[in-house]
């Protein structure tokens, strides 16, 4: 005989323990849910408070007055960086943060009494009234397309510093930490990465700077540096969110362009040929990689400088070698964000400074037969 009652049993007894089981994943996912909300809520909690905070004066009560100096050509980076330092404010990014929100600038050098009880907008306020202490002492021309070594000894002919000093400094990691903290928005640990050259290659801007004292320390200059790169890599950001390239990424491409162009080279048309090389995994090949991987400056490169192992020597690794080569300017930084839309994969430089694009290995051959010797 069939049993159908012991069957029923038995079934009625599964759907009961599958909705038991049911039940209990609900209650799981319910309780990991709300972990989840109440940590991202006190994270959001956390950071508001601490925003708010960084907001406030740094001691109400306090209106001792404390000496400080904001030189000539001080950006709103190394202004914020002076106030923090001095005990003026709580944190350095958020006044920085705050001023580009308010839209506030034309902040004027002099030397400012100020205590830990004034609020941002009384702070601010006072540096808009400031007296011009002094006149330049010197100034410091980096041109484009250097290599940290030859900066190195620019500021030694300059300044004084060794350029052993300045170059160990360049190369302190306890420093470069340091710096990397304080430049979050350009300086990552990309620069550490195994094989780099040197961690700074490629981010001291090209220009002129304005010093006023006669012996500014190494850090200083340095210092004064790299607040320009971060002024002129900062009007760049919806770029690098578009491409979705790391600053480390961008300063790398720009410098290849930088040492791949003349005075009348169309810089957008080479960084097209670096685009289109790399859609399609297609070396980049490109001399002065292989120079620096070198270490050397030579007139012409042998093939058999095209087999030194390095990471930076492009044609022997595919995409952009580890790091810069060399420091870029702004027409390079921005052809290397918005590249012309070409179809072209070799570009040649004669010896008059015109450089011939061509798609093929056939036409650049043809042009290279011609105006190469």
């Amino acid at each position: 005989m069939f049993s159908f009652d012991s069957d029923d049993d038995k079934l009625k007894q599964k759907l009961l323990e599958k909705h038991q089981e049911a039940r209990i994943v609900r209650r799981i996912v319910l309780i990991i849910s709300l972990i989840i909300f109440l940590l991202i809520g006190g994270g959001i909690a956390f950071g508001y408070s601490y925003i708010k905070s960084a907001l406030q004066p740094v001691d109400p009560t306090n209106s001792t007055p404390i000496d400080v100096t904001v030189p000539m050509g001080s950006s709103p980076t190394k202004i914020a960086n002076i106030l923090q330092e001095h005990g003026i404010v709580k944190n350095a990014k958020i006044f920085k943060y705050y001023i580009k929100f308010k839209n506030e600038g034309d902040f004027q050098a002099g030397e400012y009494k100020l205590n830990q009880s004034m609020t941002f907008e009384e702070i601010i306020a006072s540096l808009k009234t400031g007296k011009v202490i002094q006149e330049a002492v010197f100034s410091l021309t980096i041109p484009e397309g250097k290599h940290l070594e030859q900066i190195a000894k620019i500021i030694h002919e300059k300044v004084g510093h060794s350029e052993e000093d300045i170059m160990n400094k360049l190369n302190d990691i306890e420093y470069l930490k340091k710096l990397v903290e304080l430049y979050p928005s350009i300086l990552t640990d990309e620069i550490f990465k195994e094989g780099i050259r040197y961690p700074l290659e490629g981010y001291l801007y090209p220009a002129t700077y304005s010093f006023y004292k006669a012996n500014p320390s190494i850090e200083e200059i340095i210092q004064t540096m790299l607040d320009k790169t971060e002024e002129i890599v900062s009007s760049y950001q919806d770029g690098l969110a578009e491409k979705e390239m790391t600053v480390h990424e961008l300063l790398t491409l720009a410098s290849l362009i930088e040492e791949e162009a003349t005075g009348q080279t169309d810089r957008e048309k080479i960084s097209s040929v670096f685009y289109n090389r790399m859609d399609i995994n297609m070396p980049l090949q490109t001399d002065p990689t292989v120079l620096y991987a070198l270490g050397e400056h030579k007139d012409r490169v042998l093939y058999v400088d095209l087999e030194v192992e390095s990471p930076y020597n492009t044609y022997i690794i595919q995409g952009l070698p580890i790091g810069p080569i060399a420091n870029a300017g702004e027409m390079s930084i921005k052809a290397a964000l918005y590249p012309a839309e070409t179809n072209f994969l070799y570009f040649l430089a004669t010896k008059e400074g015109e450089v011939i694009f061509t798609k093929s290995l056939e036409e650049h051959n043809r042009e290279k037969a011609k105006h190469i010797q």
